[in-house]
């Protein structure tokens, strides 16, 4: 028996009708590729995507034609995105961050008929325009008087393209199921993967993020998404921000911290998200002028682990209640958030500290669990290691255009690639990348936890561990760190400061300084190129054998 309820599909357009009818004069408010500051409502906000979707149809767009942008997270990209679900259409976020080689392969790959940019990026498109043929139009994200001058050919100018068109647009009528984003991940081996969202997992992941347990968004809050837009949905906020019809703060490509804090406090930010390098920087400034934000309440952070002195410091001397996360392209990207159980609350500040710095645990709509490499499901005892599975509302079935390869195993489980824990709370740790795993004498040892803790000494800027060939145990870690400037640090300083914070067989082998740690397009420490440039170390116990 089927129940008797109304088919109200779940489709992204909803989202912004919802914020404009009762949300309307909720702001959006964005720090131009231009410089200005510039504010609109919700309601003006829809009328101009509305222009929008007429001026794309008129260029031709089609239900479940691939449009790409390559945007900072600012007004014209949003409406970019609204007007491209509304057209029925497939926006497909490109990372500008990437190797040019990765950006042509990912558009010819998506077939993209349009490429709509910020200014900052049409050097880098000119570079590569030649390479893609299935780009027929160009429209930057400007107005006339910063129009750029360019060699592109089929340019259009944003402010120009929507000017004449009408505020009247009925949405194209589209299932939940269809075709909405896309994304490309490069976290899996050989060329990036395209994770195709529909509109049912985007309004889904809006509302797993807008769970009190998870970033517990009302309408009275101002938002700050630091994270990318090109950036696995920019973790939905551009969704579930006008879904509760929240105040929304777009920094543009302005990401440091004297520029964040000036955001955060004129425009009373009291929730923002984004990755642990741009805490780090904020800390910085705070300290170095010794100011504070009072308005922000809560921090998301998440895209590589958090060292647990970087919550400390950020609860203890900010009073800003730190949320650490965990997600994937794959996942839409949400899939654990570390909200306190009430267990939690009446710990000591060291044991509630050590649970913040996990992973989290999982929202409604997501599945979790650990298995070995015999597919056997291992014991949430946070102890026992396994490979991370995952299965959910908003997790990737099969990657685009690969049709007829798998990527579930027989129960639905999707392998994130990550070995983590999980405790007795449901609280997820990541311990390594199965592919970072160092594995000595047979025992795995995790590189990230050797991490967070080395980042805990004062005068450590960024660290990394691999592991280096050994000729008795297979890999020993290597302890790679970035000092703070002007920072007097040794080796026997740091292994010092690990003693007794790890067992004996963690410790690093050795410890090598370096100037810049390689980082990935999305933050990442780039352990591979760390691996390349160590290939040949010799470890102290060989060079005192040889």
């Amino acid at each position: 028996m089927k129940g008797l309820m109304q088919d109200w599909q779940l489709t992204v357009p909803k989202i912004l009708d919802h914020a404009a009818l009762h949300h309307g004069d909720g702001e959006v408010v964005t720090r131009t590729i231009e410089g200005p500051i510039v504010r609109i409502t919700y309601a003006a906000l829809r009328r101009r995507v509305k222009k929008l979707a007429n001026a794309l149809r008129k260029l031709g767009v089609e239900p479940g034609d691939r449009i790409a942008t390559m945007a900072w997270n600012t007004q014209r990209h949003m409406e970019s995105w609204y007007a491209l679900a509304g057209l029925g259409a497939v926006c497909h976020t490109v990372n500008p961050r990437l190797f040019p080689d990765q950006i042509v392969y990912i558009i010819n790959h998506a077939e993209d008929k349009i490429l709509m940019l910020d200014l900052s990026f049409v050097p880098l498109l000119e570079q590569i325009a030649e390479k893609l043929p299935s780009i027929k139009t160009i429209i930057i994200f400007t107005d006339r008087a910063h129009m750029p001058k360019t060699q592109l050919t089929n340019v259009l100018c944003y402010e120009d393209l929507i000017a004449p068109e009408s505020e009247d647009f009925e949405w194209v009528p589209v299932r939940e199921d269809d075709a909405c984003g896309l994304c490309y991940t490069s976290g899996t081996t050989g060329n990036p993967k395209g994770v195709l969202y529909s509109h049912r997992s985007n309004v889904l992941l809006a509302m797993m993020a807008t769970n009190a347990d998870v970033m517990g968004l009302r309408c009275v809050d101002s938002i700050l998404p630091v994270v990318p837009m090109y950036h696995a949905n920019a973790w939905g906020i551009v969704f579930s921000g006008p879904m509760q019809g929240a105040k929304l703060v777009l920094p543009g490509a302005k990401l440091d911290g004297e520029s964040l804090c000036e955001l955060f406090t004129t425009e009373e930010v009291t929730f923002t998200a984004g990755v642990p390098t741009v805490w780090l920087g904020l800390v910085a400034h705070l300290e170095q002028k010794g100011t504070s934000l009072p308005h922000l309440k809560r921090l998301m952070t998440g895209g590589s682990a958090v060292a647990p002195s970087l919550i400390e410091t950020l609860e203890r001397d900010h009073g800003i209640e730190v949320y650490h996360c965990w997600g994937m392209t794959e996942l839409s990207p949400i899939g654990t958030y570390g909200g306190m159980k009430r267990a939690m609350l009446t710990m000591c500040e060291t044991e509630r500290f050590a649970f913040k710095a996990k992973q989290g645990r999982a929202p409604f709509g997501v599945e979790m669990t650990i298995m070995d490499d015999e597919d056997r499901i291992q014991p949430c005892d946070g102890k026992t290691f396994g490979r991370l599975m995952v299965r959910g509302a908003a997790v990737v079935g099969r990657y685009f255009k690969e049709e007829g390869r798998d990527i579930l195993d027989g129960g639905g489980w999707f392998d994130t690639g990550d070995i983590a824990t999980i405790d007795e709370h449901g609280f997820m740790q990541i311990t390594d990348r199965a592919k970072d795993v160092i594995k000595s004498g047979g025992e795995w040892i995790s590189s990230i936890e050797i991490e967070n803790l080395a980042l805990g000494h004062p005068a450590v800027a960024e660290a990394a561990v691999i592991g280096v060939p050994h000729p008795k145990w297979d890999e020993r870690p290597l302890l790679i760190v970035v000092k703070k400037p002007g920072a007097a640090l040794e080796r026997a300083d740091l292994l010092r400061f690990l003693e007794g914070k790890i067992v004996k067989w963690w410790m690093p082998d050795d410890v090598a300084f370096i100037e810049e740690l390689p980082h990935t397009a999305t933050g990442k420490i780039q352990k591979t190129a760390l691996r390349a440039l160590f290939k040949d170390y010799v470890l102290p116990v060989q060079r005192q054998a040889g």
